[in-house]
């Protein structure tokens, strides 16, 4: 018999049920490649009204003062200049900032120290004490910080923190202490029963269970909670306008009146201001903006 006439081997490949998983990844994935002019259209759409307004910014900052309320705002400056950024910088910017940060960084921490160990506490324990402090805890999302002001300038007032960084660094703290536990209860809720129950079999206990176990299973809702309570810390005007009297702890929300008057406003060193005061903050959105995104999807839990 010739090699011309030997039956050829049968093809053993099977291709994939209708309801296969292999179908139904393909396709997804044949949709996903699909183009959405309309999702782009509108994407483009959102890009311009972010963008327009921190041009202008920019472009204002760069203006001249005693043109910075001619013509066209979008127009960009004929003779751009960086002298509002000298005017800012030697006018105790640097104070202002130390001062902001100092806030953030305390905020930040012990919102983080008491917010961990309660959102733990209220997902692995199922009395009804621990489901009463987290039903607390969400009712403080709905208190305004307007609503309990005066109440607490009289507390700080008692306690002898009147005009010191700590009378900005605790109600900043507190009011930022509800939707961090909303959030990380969310994330800790997606942790798998089985690996509590396999370090329990290894005898942990519910503080190595917190530290091993849950702190690296949550990183994504601790970004969240972090750039949150940075934000919240970072860009804080009421606080520090009750809490605050003289120069020595002044933020820089409050620094920003350095440049308003009685007789106007320059409106260039002030946007200057803006532009370098959220630089930092900016830079650890774009750092941790992946766990951000991933802690915020988080929030609800199962």
């Amino acid at each position: 018999m010739s090699h011309d006439t030997l039956p050829r081997p049968a093809d053993t490949r099977k291709e994939p049920a209708a309801g296969s998983p292999a179908k139904a990844a393909r396709r997804r994935r044949h949709w996903t490649r699909r183009p959405n002019p309309v999702a782009g259209l509108g994407a483009l759409i959102w890009l311009v009204v972010v963008l327009v307004p921190v041009y202008a910014m920019l472009s204002a900052s760069l203006t001249r003062q005693d043109q910075s309320l001619d013509g066209n705002p979008l127009k960009p400056p004929s003779d751009p200049t960086l002298d509002n950024y000298n005017t800012v910088l030697n006018s105790g910017f640097g104070h202002l900032l130390s001062n902001t940060a100092i806030v953030a960084v305390a905020v930040v921490g012990l919102v983080l120290v008491l917010a961990v160990p309660l959102a733990y506490v209220a997902v692995r324990t199922g009395n009804r004490w621990s489901g009463a402090a987290f039903r607390l805890f969400l009712l403080g999302v709905a208190i305004p910080a307007q609503a309990v002001v005066v109440p607490l300038y009289l507390l700080i007032a008692k306690l002898g923190l009147y005009d010191t960084l700590p009378a900005v660094i605790l109600p900043t703290a507190a009011f930022a202490m509800p939707v961090s536990v909303l959030i990380l209860t969310g994330t800790l809720r997606d942790i798998s029963e089985e690996l509590y129950e396999a370090m329990a079999l290894d005898g942990a206990s519910s503080l190595r269970m917190l530290f091993q176990l849950v702190i690296p299973l949550a990183k994504g809702g601790i970004s969240t909670v972090v750039i949150y309570s940075a934000l919240q810390a970072w860009n804080g005007f009421l606080f520090p306008l009750i809490f605050t009297q003289s120069d020595g702890p002044r933020v820089l929300t409050l620094g920003l009146f350095n440049y308003v008057s009685q007789f106007g406003v320059n409106v260039p060193a002030l946007l200057a201001s803006v532009v370098l005061s959220g630089i930092p903050i900016f830079a650890v959105y774009l750092v941790a903006r992946r766990s951000l995104v991933s802690g915020l999807m988080g929030v609800g839990g199962k």
